[in-house]
């Protein structure tokens, strides 16, 4: 134990304070529904009702529903023996009823790759576990699909059905990115088939619901050289769907974590880490005044980057049960709000 002295001057402004702490999220969708998600949820939705958002994976995965670790299902999409497409709506429907009847707007993921459009459906739903290579996680679900024409009628099915259930004037407020950190290993394609599935995505969206808001590409940390190519394809390549110059870009998304370590017997975050991806992603997004005005979403913003790793196997990890981990969340809001002041 040790004595700290802060100094607080609350005679010096420093401007408006603005709620950006509104976004949540989970790698598990099915959890959304049942009980103790609900509960969650409702608790989420009061915070700000009509202005949260949640955001989770594996939304359009083939499967029955079922939960398992960093893993979801719908069963939205499948074929017959003759290739044609069929649409099931019946889970979606649960997470997203959960979500609104909460006061709490869908951030929709468009992702992963349903068993039936993949180009490697096999393996397909992992068995990754805690101890396992990370690698391990990524099987059928995250490549490419096999026809990026049924790709993009999937996206315009799921967004209609969408604006006939909830209403449009409600859609109109989600959010929609197409899948998760393309740059890293949820992406088994190549740097231009992601464009390519970005570009049917959207258009697919934007024919169901010309007004949706969409971005991305939620890249793992700042993104570097991927974020500028998938920048500059949307301000200025040639869209793989409609032949156009460019393709829409409603936000900017990236993700950031920080590093903790065990040094001496305790946890020592890694902040520094966290803040340095921030601080490089504003000033790569910054860098093209094409972009300005534009809102950039930090999609993911955690102490570290590994949420299902246990502190039995992973000592750094043990500060999550603990006021650790609300400090340091707190420490990273506030400069994260002095970074985007500086952009």
């Amino acid at each position: 134990m040790f004595r700290v002295a802060i100094e607080v001057d609350a005679a010096k402004a420093i401007g408006d304070w603005q709620p950006i702490w509104r976004f949540f999220g989970a790698d598990e969708p099915n959890y959304v529904y049942m009980p103790n998600g609900r509960r969650l949820i409702a608790e989420l939705g009061k915070l700000a009702p009509g202005r949260v958002y949640f955001r989770a994976h594996h939304l359009l995965c083939s499967g029955d529903g079922v939960p398992a670790l960093k893993w979801g299902s719908t069963g939205v999409y499948s074929e017959d023996e003759t290739g044609r497409s069929f649409y099931s709506f019946t889970v979606l429907d649960r997470i997203f009823d959960a979500l609104v009847e909460s006061g709490v707007r869908p951030f929709v993921e468009l992702g992963f790759m349903p068993r039936d459009l993949s180009v490697k459906p096999e393996p397909y739903q992992h068995a990754w576990a805690p101890g396992k290579k990370y690698d391990e996680i990524f099987t059928g679900w995250a490549y490419p699909p096999k026809d990026y024409s049924k790709w993009e009628e999937l996206v315009y099915q799921i967004a209609r059905h969408c604006v006939e259930r909830y209403g449009r004037a409600e859609v109109e407020q989600w959010l929609w990115e197409v899948w998760n950190e393309p740059n890293i290993g949820y992406w088994q394609g190549t740097r231009e088939e992601f464009f390519r599935l970005y570009d049917h995505a959207v258009a697919g969206l934007r024919r169901a619901l010309p007004s949706a808001r969409v971005g991305g590409p939620h890249t793992a940390g700042h993104g570097g050289q991927f974020m500028r190519e998938f920048i500059e394809h949307c301000l200025r390549g040639t869209n793989y769907a409609t032949g156009q110059r460019g393709a829409p870009l409603d936000f900017v998304a990236f993700h950031a974590k920080g590093a903790p370590g065990f040094v001496d017997g305790h946890v020592r975050m890694g902040i520094a880490q966290h803040l340095r991806t921030i601080k490089a992603g504003f000033e790569l997004i910054a860098s093209y005044p094409e972009l300005g005005g534009k809102p950039v979403i930090i999609g993911e913003s955690d102490p570290d980057g590994c949420a299902a790793c246990p502190a039995t196997l992973y000592p750094q990890y043990g500060y999550r049960n603990g006021p650790l981990y609300a400090a340091y969340m707190v420490a990273v809001l506030a400069r994260k709000i002095e970074l985007a002041q500086a952009m």
